[in-house]
């Protein structure tokens, strides 16, 4: 099992429309794409929020077919999205892990 992790720093500003479009639009169209069994969104405890709140979505993948099919047809026009639509006020990083046991 695979998790494709998403950590992302939102500014305060956008905080509140940030998380509502990340909960009802973009992780169930993810999701939709059939390339993840389950998901998790958490929120960062213990880290510095003066210029806003830390999350990472946790997304699990059977294997590296899968996980390589959202990476090739789903991940850029993802990204694309995210980033014309909250910009600087945004900023995530991506990590693969492997589930050990």
């Amino acid at each position: 099992m695979l998790i494709y992790n998403v950590t992302t720093k939102v500014d305060w500003l956008v905080h509140d429309n940030w998380l509502k479009w990340m909960q009802e639009e973009h992780i169930p169209a993810v999701m939709a794409t059939g390339c993840f069994e389950k998901h998790q969104l958490v929120r960062l405890l213990d880290t510095d929020e003066t210029e806003g709140v830390t999350y990472a979505v946790q997304y699990y993948a059977n294997g590296n077919v899968s996980y390589n099919r959202y990476i090739d047809l789903y991940q850029p026009a993802f990204r694309e999205e995210a980033v014309d639509k909250w910009k600087a006020r945004v900023i995530s990083f991506h990590t693969l892990m492997q589930v050990v046991n």
